[in-house]
């Protein structure tokens, strides 16, 4: 039961086969199970693929089955239709269009199961490159936002330089007004005259303006620290927004381009792996001995193209034949006198109707 199986898949000829040795039959057998598990091989890999696309199992699982219907369809075929020739060059020239799309489909199958098989380094690969952009990201963002609060930083210090300079101005003039009420100096008259009242009333009315200032900046540095508290606000939140997007950076492609960065060496000896796999059902054919399957096979095809053949020089001799025969009969009865008198009856009797028909058709439209 399984070798019948393994026989279908290889696209041989059973009614031929089974006329076959158990030998000629075991190794067609071999064949359809190397197409068979190919086609398993390309429905895993392909499954896995498509549920890093998808991220559904049923989807992957539907699509990866119908994407093996195929390839163990393109692999039956390709094996189906590779006939055994006395030359081996000839075989293998009608050979290389299969091979070549063998290896195409080689390429197909296993990079997926690359990606499975090297996913904890792809996975690193993709978490550097999912940090390196999230930097990126944050410089970028920052160039919308960084200006604007360097620029209320910057009023900020102003407004404190501003107080800064005034709290000079006045503990100057308080230096003044106590110097002069010391005698130390100014008029150099110690006690409180109308010098020292006089610069008493200067500091007084400098304390006054310093607080009025603190007040009138307070308000303005924390309306400005407000509005700096309100971009950084929405800095986070463009970033937070943002990083969803980074941190789904793990599609097919990504994927794909993050093995391309590992070492070439190991996806390569794995590509040879599956293209020996793929290869192997058209390479066997090819290297096997002509067995009695593919003689009986030339036999049938033979068969059938000395048939055809004599059926088109049958059809072609009855042809000639038949127009040979045709013109020395229309020959004589060109000759004959009584078959022109007939015609010419006839004849004669078609253009008296014709007239009458064209003297009653006048007539009514008179």
């Amino acid at each position: 039961m399984l070798q019948q199986f393994f026989i279908l898949c290889s696209g041989a000829d059973t009614a031929i086969l089974n006329t076959c040795t158990k030998g000629e039959q075991n190794k067609y057998a071999g064949i359809g199970a190397t197409v068979f598990f190919t086609a398993v091989m390309a429905f895993i890999a392909s499954s896995y693929a498509l549920y890093t696309v998808f991220d559904n199992l049923f989807t992957s699982i539907f699509f990866g089955l119908i994407w093996g219907l195929l390839i163990f369809n393109l692999d039956r075929f390709i094996v189906s239709t590779i006939k055994k020739r006395n030359s081996l060059s000839s075989e293998f020239i009608q050979a290389t269009p299969r091979i070549i799309l063998a290896v195409i489909i080689a390429i197909v199958i296993s990079k997926p199961l690359e990606m499975k098989i090297f996913e904890k380094e792809i996975n690193q690969v993709l978490l550097e490159e999912k940090n390196e952009m999230t930097l990126v990201n944050k410089e970028q963002i920052a160039l919308q936002y960084t200006p604007k609060i360097e620029k209320l930083q910057q009023d900020i210090a102003a407004l404190k330089t501003e107080i800064a300079t005034k709290e000079k101005e006045t503990d100057a003039l308080y230096n003044i007004y106590i110097t002069e009420a010391e005698g130390t100096a100014g008029s150099m008259r110690l006690g409180k005259g109308p010098v020292y009242t006089e610069k008493r009333e200067k500091h007084d009315a400098a304390l006054a303006e310093l607080k009025q200032l603190k007040v009138v900046n307070a308000s303005k540095i924390a309306a400005i620290e407000t509005e700096i508290a309100t971009l950084n606000a929405a800095y986070a939140e463009a970033v937070q927004n943002s990083q969803p997007i980074i941190d789904g950076f793990d599609g097919l492609m990504a994927r794909i381009t993050a093995l391309d960065k590992l070492p070439w060496m190991p996806s390569f000896f794995i590509f040879l792996l599956f293209l020996a796999i793929e290869t192997s059902p058209i390479i066997a054919k090819l290297l096997a001995d002509k067995g009695a399957y593919d003689i009986k096979l030339e036999e049938e095809e033979n068969i059938l193209k000395t048939w055809v053949t004599q059926k088109i020089q049958q059809r072609q001799l009855i042809q000639s034949t038949d127009a040979v025969l045709n013109e020395k009969i229309y020959n004589k009865i060109e000759e004959e006198e009584a078959v022109y008198a007939y015609k010419k009856q006839k004849a004669e009797a078609l253009l008296k109707l014709q007239a009458d028909a064209f003297h009653n058709l006048q007539v009514k439209q008179l």
